[in-house]
């Protein structure tokens, strides 16, 4: 099978080969059909991700395709289900094993593009707005990086919520795909003086940015008293320093979401979540955005867009 592999933190990763592998005691083996793309993938190669898979590894966080062999004390019924699976490593490759209790059978209505790329994307923005941030409907929601790979979820699933979503990204293109996914204002990042631009349309009650840097400050002073401000993400690569006395002041909450981390303490939050999020796509509530879908040939170009910041919404590597 191909796969496509970093040897040493720092180096381009490569595709190469290896032997299918057999599944162990409580895994299954998953011919894997897509694997989204995500910033991380990017944190990982340059060794600054949270997390540190042993080398050399296969990248690619999250994953779909069908079961194809079953380890030891897997539940038979298994056997040719169509699945996602947050395997944190592993999805850039044409198969891989995975603990059983990783996978999520798909409703018939999601393609492996599209599941390929929801876990992670709809999952963070679901668990930071209900569960961290509590958005009720009616309060008003700026998302910064709207386009991209977890800020359209946000939008979408802020309207979704009930909530007036407001959002922020680079140039009318992007914006239009923030609107189409149902944002009700629209701003453009490059046009300065976020804060004016907000607070013209009566301030912020819940923050979500994945950008993290200057906008984060400048976001932040666009929220109304006892506002929330959701550290998703620093794709500026810049982590910003929050002055405490500016939260004193007007009451702010600031809460950091590591999604996968909710596996090791919590994992009903993140299971229950995505329970939420399938039946909402299956209604025809969700209708995720895949900008490029490209052969596993193409990762390396996939992950430039990424780094770019030339996606809008996911991309997603289809390995055949």
């Amino acid at each position: 099978m191909r796969l496509f592999q970093l040897d040493r933190i720092g180096d381009r990763p490569r595709l190469t080969e290896a032997d299918c592998p057999a599944p162990a005691v409580g895994e299954v083996r998953v011919r894997i059909a897509a694997c989204g793309l995500n910033f991380a993938d990017l944190l990982t190669i340059e060794g600054r991700y949270q997390e540190h898979p042993p080398l050399p590894a296969t990248l690619g966080m999250e994953l779909a395709g069908t079961v194809d062999a079953l380890g030891e004390g897997v539940d038979p019924g298994l056997l040719g289900t169509r699945v996602a699976v947050f395997a944190g490593s592993g999805g850039l490759a044409e198969a891989g094993c995975f603990p059983a209790t990783r996978c999520l059978p798909l409703p018939e209505t999601m393609s492996f593009i599209e599941a390929a790329g929801f876990q992670i994307a709809y999952g963070t923005s679901h668990v930071a707005l209900s569960h961290k941030a509590r958005l009720a409907p009616g309060e008003t929601l700026l998302v910064t990086g709207a386009a991209g790979g977890v800020g359209l979820t946000a939008v979408e699933i802020g309207k979704a919520m009930g909530a007036t979503v407001i959002a922020c990204a680079r140039g009318a293109d992007r914006l239009e795909v923030a609107r189409e996914a149902g944002a009700d204002h629209l701003i453009d990042s490059d046009a300065g003086d976020l804060r004016a631009a907000v607070l013209a349309l009566g301030g912020a009650d819940v923050v979500y940015d994945p950008v993290g840097g200057p906008l984060f400050a400048e976001a932040m002073r666009t929220c109304r008293p006892d506002g929330r401000l959701l550290a998703i993400g620093f794709a500026s690569g810049e982590v910003p320093q929050i002055k405490a006395n500016h939260l004193l002041v007007k009451n702010l909450s600031v809460i950091g979401l590591y999604w996968g981390g909710y596996l090791a303490f919590r994992p009903e939050v993140l299971t229950d979540s995505l329970a939420t999020l399938f039946r909402w796509h299956a209604e025809g509530r969700l209708h995720p955005h895949v900008s490029h879908v490209l052969p596993l040939e193409r990762a390396a170009e996939g992950l430039e867009l990424l780094r770019q910041r030339k996606a809008t919404g996911k991309v997603v590597i289809a390995m055949h």
